[in-house]
């Protein structure tokens, strides 16, 4: 199998299987005060200063949660408490799901590759009440990079917050909390290439205090009840440090992308800056599961939009806000992992062709 589903989750990288593995052997609860516990304790501090200072901020400031869903969460819960909601057209669902929910929610459009009208947030900001703002860095289907710094500035002038997906960014280009200006990012273990069962809400120096969504015994200073996975979380911050930008992936992925055109497909998002590992190819009039399917039969693992959906396939609301119309139903993501070689995208192309050359034959032809 070429597995070529980065964004869903990444291979674990080595350092981060070696992390886990030896805090695994430390025996103890990180909160309780004996030998035992206090060896739990300095792997989870020590992971907690290793994440903080690789994003920018302080070890203070780290919240660990479950996942990049549940930071997520928090972020909705803590930070927008008596705020409107301003969300991208183009967030993940954990971010999206208030829409509809009876909150004041406004959603901010994008244009056709995917990046956010600014001129609509700025007008947005200045014709309501402090609003949080949710802005994804670096979108899970297309690969699209957001202008994080530009939007932070409106907001700041605004008395606005920012909270920043950063899950698919991190590890995949710079990301740094101070500099993007960002009150909050959310990050994911696995999709740095560390375990799964870990993430984190890394808070800017001047956010506001956050009240707990998961109370309990309070743990993370009383900001998210319950024990962490110590050995999770050691893989965490070890995938974190392995992780660096993936500039040298862009040749595969271009190299990917220039032989699915010749096929016939589109490359969504192709005018913007884009992550360096991913991209979306859309094959007009061949819906996207017959693709996914067609290609897992020939060993090459890819996702119809995002992968966090219980399994179902649908057109993409990241491009049908895109304005692709049916085109949001008949495209692939391919993201290639941090092990990506020459030989997967060998497999792919040739999968790819074979696989467009018997759909397409398929498709009725549309009346002269």
């Amino acid at each position: 199998m070429h597995y070529l589903d980065a964004n869903a989750s990444e291979p674990l990288r080595p350092e981060a299987r070696s992390a886990l593995l030896q805090a695994l052997d430390a025996t103890g609860n990180p909160s309780s005060v004996h030998r035992s516990g206090r060896t739990a304790r300095r792997w989870l501090e020590d992971a907690r200063e290793s994440l903080a200072g690789r994003f920018g901020g302080r070890p203070g400031d780290l919240i660990f949660t479950s996942g990049g869903t549940e930071a997520d969460a928090l972020a909705l819960h803590a930070l927008g408490a008596g705020r409107r909601l301003i969300v991208s057209a183009v967030e993940h669902d954990a971010i999206r799901s208030v829409v509809g929910t009876g909150r004041d929610v406004e959603v901010l459009r994008v244009d056709e590759t995917g990046v956010a009208d600014l001129d609509q947030l700025e007008t947005l900001l200045r014709d309501g009440p402090p609003a949080l703002v949710c802005l994804m860095l670096a979108n899970n289907e297309t690969g699209t990079i957001q202008p994080i710094a530009d939007a932070a500035a409106l907001c700041r002038h605004r008395g606005a917050l920012l909270h920043v997906d950063a899950v698919q960014a991190a590890g995949r280009m710079n990301v740094d909390i101070a500099a993007l200006g960002a009150h909050a990012l959310a990050l994911s273990s696995h999709k740095l290439g560390g375990p799964t069962g870990a993430g984190a809400l890394l808070l800017a120096a001047d956010a506001p205090q956050i009240a707990a969504l998961i109370v309990g015994g309070g743990q993370e200073r009383g900001r998210r009840g319950g024990t962490p996975p110590v050995g999770v979380i050691a893989g965490f911050a070890a995938a974190a440090c392995a992780a660096q930008e993936c500039t040298g992936l862009a040749a595969l992925r271009d190299a990917a992308e220039h032989a699915a055109v010749a096929c016939g497909a589109i490359v969504c998002g192709a005018g913007a800056e884009r992550l360096p590992n991913t991209t979306s190819l859309a094959l007009p009039g061949v819906r996207a599961d017959a693709q996914v399917m067609a290609l897992d039969i020939a060993g090459i693992a890819v996702s119809a939009g995002a992968a966090c959906s219980s399994g179902k396939v649908a057109a993409s609301h990241v491009l049908t806000a895109m304005g692709l119309g049916a085109l949001a139903g008949q495209a692939i993501r391919v993201s290639l992992p941090w092990n990506a070689t020459l030989a997967d995208i060998d497999a792919f192309i040739a999968a790819y062709q074979r696989m467009a050359d018997r759909l397409r034959s398929t498709l009725v032809p549309h009346a002269a």
